[in-house]
């Protein structure tokens, strides 16, 4: 389980994130939703090490603290990142990329079967082993990316804005591939624009509002709450109410 208690970031003055407190149990789907500049990404690189957290709150993962260890302890403890924009090796071939992403000492015994299971889920890639990355589409690029981080043997996979550019056939089979990921035990913590889909397929969700938790629930009672149909889903469709109460202490969220 991977479990955030009161985290906060802080970028010199700026409060990126302000006493955040989320978790993510094995073989659940949690979706993170909110504007740009909400602090989504800024979420994701803290509790993944590339961004410091400020002193107090807690990162843990599985029972034990990962708040800023270097980031490769943290794919070691099983963690892994599915950053915005891919960043895969684009002058290797598909088949590098993946075996790159055992590097981890967690991922060398069960490599083989790793790899089996990330060609499995995505044929596409079985079928371009040996193309060279940065040729392919930039839908077959986010699969060698998803691949490469199933191929450290994670416990958590998070991905940021996995859908971001792909066709709506793409996001498709991208949103298929994150629910069988699910069936292998891996929880999965996703930032999407792409809200309705991400709701789809989530377990629960939060709402993110400059850098503050404003809102929790399961993904159903969130599709059904007007607000966030308002906000994320093109306008209200006959909700059952709201999942989280709008009070004057909490901004209400933007349109």
């Amino acid at each position: 389980m991977l479990e955030c208690r009161n985290l906060s970031v802080s970028y010199g003055h700026h409060r990126a994130l302000d006493n955040i407190a989320v978790h993510i149990a094995p073989g659940e789907i949690v979706v993170i939703l909110g504007a740009n500049g909400a602090g989504k990404s800024t979420l994701l690189q803290a509790i993944a090490g590339l961004v410091p957290a400020s002193d107090g709150g807690q990162i843990l993962l599985d029972g034990k603290s990962i708040k800023n260890l270097p980031p490769h302890l943290i794919v070691e403890a099983g963690l892994a990142l599915v950053p915005e924009g891919r960043r895969i090796f684009g002058d290797l071939t598909v088949l590098e990329n993946l075996v790159l992403g055992a590097y981890a000492e967690r991922a060398r015994p069960t490599e083989k079967d790793n790899l089996g299971r990330a060609l499995t889920l995505f044929p596409r890639l079985a079928e371009r082993r040996r193309q060279i990355a940065r040729t392919m589409s930039g839908g077959e690029q986010q699969m060698v990316a998803i691949g490469r981080a199933m191929m450290s043997a994670p416990s958590i996979l998070m991905l940021d804005e996995p859908s971001l550019g792909l066709s709506p056939i793409l996001c498709t089979e991208l949103f298929k591939a994150l629910a069988e990921i699910r069936k292998t035990g891996a929880g999965i913590l996703l930032v999407e624009q792409n809200a309705r889909q991400g709701l789809a397929i989530a377990d629960r969700g939060y709402l993110l509002e400059n850098g503050r938790i404003v809102g929790e629930g399961s993904a159903v009672s969130l599709a059904g709450d007007p607000a966030v149909q308002k906000a994320y889903l093109g306008g209200v469709a006959g909700g059952t109410g709201r999942a989280w109460p709008l009070t004057p202490t909490k901004p209400s969220i933007a349109t």
